[in-house]
C-alpha cells in the first residue's frame, strides 16, 4: 500500500526489478538493493523516473554483516519496513551431481539458502517489533521437484521452501499478522545465466543468448519478470505461503506429491 516499505535483493533484474516497478506502482517506497553496482545504478535511475521513491543499497547477501548494515540503512532512511524479498540468486553448472565441484556447492549454499536465512535474521526482528509485515523468498519451480543436472540448484531451492513453511509457522505463532511466502516460477524471461557468470558461478559460452526467452524458444510458456512479480503480489495479499506462476509448474509440483504419498503408503 501507498507509503509502505519493501527491501528487494537482487533488486537490479529480472525477477527483483519486476517486483519493484510492480510494488512502486501501489505506492510502495522501495530500498533496492544487488550486489552489482552498476546494474543497481541503472535500475534506480530507471525506477526513479516513473516516479518511484527508491534508495539503492549496495549489498552481499552472502556476508550476513553487509545484509544487517541493508537493514539498519532502510530504518534509517524510512523508519520501518513492510515486505522483505530475499530475492538474490544464482544458478548452478548443468552437469550431474558427481560432476558439480566443491565450489559450486559452497557458492550456491552462501549466497541461495545463507543469503534466506540472513535477510530473515536481519529484517524478522524488524517485522516482528512492529507486530506486521511479510517476508518473500524467491525460490524456483526447481524447489517443488526435481530437476536433474542442476542438483546444486535444486538442492537449495528445496532448502528455501522449506525454510519458508517452518519460517511462516513461527512468524505467526509470534503474530498472525506476520507471514511469509516462497515463490517457486517456472521458466522467467531474466539475465539469470548472464549474472551468475559475471559472479563466477557458471561459465556461459561465447554467442549465449542473453534472453530466456531466446533459450526457450518453440517452448515458450516463460513469463516476464512484471508477470511473475504481480502474481507473487496477489499471493502475498492473500497471505499464501506459496506461489508458483508459469506452465507446467503445478502439474510437475503434484507428480511428485503423488509419488511421495505413494512411497510412503507402500511402507
Amino acid at each position: 500500500m501507498n507509503d509502505q516499505v519493501a527491501v528487494i535483493t537482487g533488486g537490479a533484474s529480472g525477477i527483483g526489478y519486476g517486483l519493484a516497478e510492480a510494488l512502486a506502482a501501489r505506492g510502495v517506497r522501495l530500498i533496492l538493493s544487488d550486489i552489482r553496482e552498476e546494474g543497481l545504478t541503472k535500475a534506480q535511475a530507471s525506477l526513479a523516473a516513473t516516479g518511484a521513491e527508491v534508495t539503492a543499497v549496495v549489498a552481499d547477501v552472502s556476508d550476513e554483516a553487509s545484509v544487517h548494515a541493508l537493514a539498519d540503512r532502510t530504518i534509517a532512511t524510512y523508519g520501518r519496513v513492510d515486505l522483505v524479498c530475499n530475492n538474490a540468486g544464482l544458478v548452478s553448472p548443468a552437469a550431474p551431481l558427481w560432476e558439480q565441484d566443491s565450489r559450486t556447492w559452497e557458492l550456491m549454499i552462501r549466497v541461495k539458502v545463507l543469503g534466506v536465512v540472513h535477510g530473515v535474521k536481519a529484517f524478522a526482528p524488524l517485522l516482528i517489533a512492529q507486530g506486521t509485515g511479510h517476508i518473500l523468498n524467491t525460490a524456483s519451480s526447481g524447489g517443488l521437484a526435481p530437476l536433474p543436472g542442476r542438483t546444486p540448484y535444486t538442492t537449495t531451492m528445496h532448502a528455501v521452501v522449506g525454510l519458508t513453511e517452518t519460517l511462516d509457522a513461527e512468524l505467526k505463532q509470534v503474530a498472525p499478522p506476520l507471514g511469509a511466502t516462497v515463490l517457486c516460477p517456472g521458466l522467467v524471461d531474466t539475465p539469470l545465466g548472464q549474472n551468475s557468470a559475471a559472479l563466477g558461478s557458471i561459465q556461459l559460452p561465447p554467442g549465449t543468448p542473453t534472453s530466456m526467452r531466446s533459450v526457450a524458444g518453440a517452448r515458450g510458456g516463460i513469463l516476464s519478470p512484471r508477470e511473475v512479480a504481480e502474481a507473487t503480489l496477489t499471493a502475498v495479499e492473500a497471505d499464501r505461503v506459496h506461489v508458483a506462476p508459469g506452465t507446467g509448474v503445478a502439474q510437475r509440483a503434484r507428480a511428485r506429491v503423488e509419488a511421495l504419498l505413494a512411497d510412503i503408503a507402500a511402507n
